[in-house]
């Protein structure tokens, strides 16, 4: 099957499901699908910066941590009518997504400047660990922030607005959470044919003949890192407004393990790869779940098949690797 197909056939089953699941009267099945979109959404943005420049992070929870407590601290303030800063500037709390969405992005994108700016200039292993200590640092430093609930996290009793819309209700969230989704995979897939993402793939591939031309790897790594922690800062608002909780866990280097099964089930590097690896794993979850607490058995098997036998992933082993988009 082409990828092109494939892909269309997905983003076509992403659309109708809420209809089933309205029809068949089980609105959970909404919110479970809302939460394998945004998962989705946030391995969206690890695979910018691993499948285009081939990074490895296992820190990327910690963009996706900021995105969740920099909507929690906005809505909490503006929940309780309490300005987060007086002096200089008042600054107050907000339930507005679109402003949440902002500020998430913003501050994860800084963070992920800050990170890829002293990660990067390790390789391998090294730059594996640099992110990952990022991530445990903020999760530890999460745990003992006490003002917004340490390690028992923080609760925000009402999901935040968006214009026009009732976002307690499943079905106008799901919506709202899916065409997020794909701007972000529009977004990554003009990165990818754009002279900056043919640039990243030729670092990826040879960095000494991109030098060789002017062009810094460097550069082009940390700019792709920072999109990448953006748009996983992104998801994380939207994963906290889901659960109208935020809590240290989000942080934990579990929760960027996860995202990476995401991209490698799916696929590394194809565009709707984290798309349907967050929909298996959601799926396997759920199902699975109920039937053992040890369902993570059965994942690790999915997933050591993937790796060795479908190297493209899902994706790869039903589109071919001639389909590759």
């Amino acid at each position: 099957m082409n990828e092109r197909w494939l892909n269309a056939a997905v983003v076509a089953g992403l659309v109708a499901f809420p209809l089933w699941a309205l029809w068949m009267d089980e609105p959970f099945l909404i919110t479970l699908a809302t939460r394998a979109v945004i998962l989705a959404l946030a391995g969206v943005g690890l695979n910018i910066a691993l499948g285009l420049g081939g990074l490895v992070s296992l820190g990327h929870a910690a963009f996706f941590g900021i995105g969740g407590y920099a909507m929690g601290i906005l809505a909490s303030h503006a929940q309780a009518y309490a300005p987060i800063m007086e002096w200089p500037f008042l600054i107050e709390g907000t339930k507005s997504m679109p402003v949440i969405w902002i500020v998430a992005m913003l501050a994860a994108a800084l963070a992920a400047l800050a990170i890829g700016a002293l990660s990067l200039r390790t390789s391998g292993v090294y730059f594996i660990m640099i992110t990952l200590a990022f991530g445990q640092m903020l999760y530890y430093f999460a745990i003992s922030w006490p003002a917004y609930g340490g390690e028992d996290g923080l609760s925000i009793y009402v999901r935040n607005g968006f214009p026009g819309l009732n976002t307690l209700a499943p079905a106008p969230f799901y919506g709202l959470c899916l065409t997020v989704l794909l701007i972000a995979l529009a977004a990554h897939w003009q990165i990818a044919r754009s002279p900056f993402g043919l640039a990243l793939n030729a670092a990826r591939q040879s960095p000494a003949r991109v030098e060789t031309v002017g062009i810094a790897p460097f550069r082009l790594r940390l700019v792709a890192f920072t999109v990448s922690g953006a748009i996983t800062g992104l998801a994380g608002a939207l994963f906290a407004d889901l659960n109208r909780f935020v809590s240290p866990v989000m942080f934990s280097w579990q929760t960027s393990g996860e995202i990476m099964v995401f991209v490698i089930l799916g696929g590394v590097a194809r565009l709707f790869g984290p798309v349907v690896g967050a929909v298996v794993f959601i799926t396997l979850e759920h199902w699975l779940g109920g039937l053992s607490d040890y369902w993570h058995i059965y994942l690790g098997a999915l997933l050591l098949g993937v790796v060795l036998f479908a190297r493209g992933g899902l994706i790869g082993l039903v589109a071919g690797r001639g389909g590759h988009e």
